[in-house]
């Protein structure tokens, strides 16, 4: 089988982990019989890798599922925890690009989740609120979210769920604060 293309040489095979598979065990991104070597398994950023793959894969099909995508989730919490907000605010809350905003927002609306009103202030710009639809929605996203949570968390007690987020999220923190590699400044 020729496996070279215009770029050079691609994979025979593709990655294997689906939401069907068992949380407890994370499968490698080659096939069975062509396992990574031991010491590549065992690097923490590879098993932080290949958990956040599934973990995306968990949560992405689940809320498609629904008809949502995790930005609509995302911007969905945003108001309902923060209250009403313009597009620009909304994007500095969640980290949705502005430009991708439009999208996420115009999607919201049209299915009558979001409304979008002129600032009583600038009217120049909207104001995008939760609609109870939208709410409701919410819901049944939240419902989801938690379950695939519970999926993907599912070897792990109470107290190991707990120690894992709070050193994901002192990870998370420690490198906010760290350029990353090749950023100037």
């Amino acid at each position: 089988m020729d496996t070279q293309g215009a770029k050079g040489p691609t994979p025979s095979w593709t990655p294997t982990p689906t939401p069907t598979d068992s949380a407890a065990a994370v499968r490698d991104d080659r096939p069975a019989d062509h396992p990574a070597p031991a010491r590549v398994r065992a690097l923490p950023s590879r098993l932080l890798a290949m958990n956040a793959m599934y973990a995306d894969r968990l949560v992405g099909d689940g809320l498609a599922a629904e008809g949502a995508r995790k930005w609509h989730f995302v911007v969905l919490v945003a108001l309902a925890d923060a209250g009403p907000a313009s597009q620009s605010t909304l994007s500095r809350r969640t980290g949705v690009y502005r430009s991708d905003m439009v999208a996420v927002v115009n999607d919201l609306a049209d299915r009558g989740f979001v409304e979008r009103t002129p600032d009583p202030d600038d009217r120049r710009r909207n104001v995008v609120t939760v609609t109870s639809e939208g709410r409701g929605y919410l819901r049944r996203l939240d419902a989801i979210v938690d379950a695939a949570q519970e999926e993907l968390l599912a070897p792990l007690s109470a107290a190991e769920r707990g120690t894992l987020t709070g050193l994901l999220a002192r990870l998370m923190g420690h490198h906010a604060k760290v350029a990353p590699p090749g950023s100037a400044g």
